[in-house]
C-alpha cells in the first residue's frame, strides 16, 4: 500500500530532494492530512526537530485526530516515544535512538526503525555520515524488536528514479516478518503495486506532491479482482463498523470517490458511474478506503446523509439499524421536533434537570446488584448520556474516538 508522507518545516508541508534541496512547499498540512488519510496511514515527518532546528510538535498534535499517523523525526528517547504515543499516533519513527535497549522498553507493534542508506551503507547526520554498517545487518538486529522498518534509498530521495527489485527483495528477506515501508526514487502507481505484491509498503512523495501519481492510481495498483467484469466488490459501512450494504468499484469510481471525498460507486445495471445520493441527497462523507487481507475487495468507511444506503425507505440494506445507532437517530429527529411542553422537550433545553436524571440513574446504576437490575440502570443511564450528546449536537462516534485515542496510551494510571 501507498503509505503519503507529510514532511514538515517551519508549520508547512514541503518536499527536499537528497534531504536538503528544498523542492517544492505544500502549504497547509491539514487539508493533506485530511485527503492522504482516506487511504490507510500517513507518515509525518517533522524535519526541524530531526535537524535540530526548531519543531513541528504543535502542529503534529493537530494532525493526529485527522489521520492515522505514523509520527517521526527528532524522537530519540523513550520518554519522547510514549508522549507521541500517547497523544495519539499510530506508531513511531526511531532512527539513531533505535538501539535495543530503547526499542525494548516500547511496545514492539507501534514502533519503527527508521534505516537511511547511500548504496547499501546506513548515514545518519542528515545523510552526510556513513557509519559503515549495512541495511541487512541491522535489519537482522533489530527485526524481533521493531513492528516495522522503514528503508529509504538516500541515493533516489526525491530523483524519481525507481527502486532495484533485487535490493528490495533481498531487504525483506532480512527483515523477516516484520513489515517493511520502502521510500525513495519510487515513481510509479506499477511499482507500488509490485512492491504490494512483495508484502510491502511504499512511501511517496514527491511523484505524489507533483501529481505525477495519484492517490487512486497506487490504489488501483494494490488491487486485484477475479471477477470477469474486473469490479471490487464493497462493503459500505458506517464509523461503528455496521454495515450499510454492498456495491461495486472500479478505477472510475475509486478515483471519483477519493478526489471529492463523497462516495462513488459502478452501477453494473447501467455500467455508469453513480454518485452515490446525487439526486435524492443521500450523499455520503467518505473517511475511509481500505482493502481487506486478499486484497480483491474493499471497505468505504462512510457517514451517510439522509434517510440511508438503501432505495427502500430504510438505514441499510438490510434493514433498520439498532441498538445505540437508532437510539441516536431518535434521539437527534427529537432534538430538532421535540413537541413544546413534552418531557423529552424539557430534557433537551433544560440542562439541570438532564442532569439530575443522569447523577441520580448513575447512583441507581452503583447501586444495582443483580444482573437484570444492572442492565437495566446501564440502560438508563446511556439514555440519558446520549441525549445529552444529542442536545449538543455530539455523534456518538466522537465518544468511541476518544476511546480509541485513549487506548492508544501507553502510560497508565497508577
Amino acid at each position: 500500500m501507498l503509505i503519503p508522507p507529510i514532511d514538515l518545516m517551519d508549520g508547512e508541508a514541503v518536499q527536499l530532494i537528497g534531504g536538503k534541496e528544498k523542492a517544492l512547499s505544500a502549504g497547509d498540512p491539514r487539508p493533506l492530512a485530511r485527503s492522504f488519510g482516506r487511504v490507510g496511514e500517513i507518515a509525518v515527518i517533522d524535519l526541524d526537530a530531526a535537524l535540530g532546528q526548531g519543531s513541528n510538535a504543535e502542529v503534529i498534535r493537530e494532525l493526529l485526530p485527522l489521520a492515522r499517523c505514523r509520527v517521526g523525526g527528532g524522537i530519540r528517547s523513550v520518554d519522547a516515544a510514549i508522549e507521541w504515543l500517547d497523544a495519539g499516533a499510530e506508531k513511531v519513527i526511531l532512527g539513531t535512538a533505535a538501539t535495543p535497549e530503547v526499542l525494548s522498553q516500547l511496545p514492539r507493534e507501534r514502533v519503527m526503525v527508521a534505516l537511511d542508506s547511500f548504496d547499501g551503507e546506513i548515514v545518519t547526520h542528515g545523510w552526510t555520515k556513513g557509519t559503515g554498517a549495512r541495511v541487512e545487518d541491522k535489519l537482522a538486529e533489530l527485526r524481533n524488536l521493531a513492528g516495522g522498518f522503514l528503508l529509504t534509498f538516500v541515493e533516489r530521495e526525491g530523483r524519481m528514479t525507481g527502486t532495484d527489485p533485487e535490493t528490495l527483495e533481498r531487504y525483506l528477506k532480512a527483515a523477516g516478518d516484520t513489515r517493511v515501508t520502502f521510500a525513495g526514487g519510487i515513481q510509479s502507481a506499477a511499482e507500488i503495486g509490485r512492491i504490494h505484491q512483495l508484502g510491502a509498503d511504499a512511501q511517496v512523495g514527491m511523484a505524489l506532491y507533483r501529481g505525477d501519481l495519484s492517490l487512486a492510481d497506487s490504489l488501483v495498483a494494490s488491487l486485484r479482482s477475479d471477477r470477469a467484469d474486473g469490479l471490487w466488490p464493497t462493503v459500505v459501512t458506517n464509523r461503528r463498523g455496521q454495515s450499510l450494504g454492498l456495491a461495486y468499484s472500479n478505477e472510475a469510481s475509486l478515483t471519483a470517490t477519493i478526489e471529492t471525498g463523497e462516495a462513488h460507486y459502478w452501477s453494473r445495471s447501467r455500467n455508469e458511474l453513480w454518485h452515490k445520493g446525487a439526486t435524492s441527497g443521500a450523499t455520503q462523507s467518505v473517511h475511509s478506503v481500505d482493502l481487506d487481507c486478499d486484497s480483491d475487495t474493499i471497505r468505504l468507511v462512510v457517514d451517510q446523509d439522509g434517510r440511508g444506503f438503501c432505495h427502500l425507505p430504510q438505514t441499510t440494506c438490510f434493514g433498520d439499524l439498532d441498538g445505540f445507532a437508532d437510539l441516536e437517530r431518535r434521539l437527534h429527529e427529537r432534538a430538532a421536533h421535540a413537541p413544546e411542553g413534552s418531557y423529552t422537550k424539557r430534557l433537551f433545553d433544560d440542562r439541570s434537570l438532564l442532569g439530575a436524571k443522569i447523577l441520580e440513574e448513575a447512583q441507581e446504576l452503583v447501586e444495582a446488584e443483580d444482573r437484570s437490575d444492572v442492565v437495566h440502570e446501564a440502560a438508563d443511564v446511556m439514555f440519558f448520556v446520549m441525549t445529552r450528546l444529542a442536545a449538543e449536537g455530539i455523534p456518538l462516534d466522537d465518544i468511541e474516538r476518544e476511546l480509541d485515542r485513549r487506548a492508544k496510551k501507553v502510560t497508565r494510571r497508577e
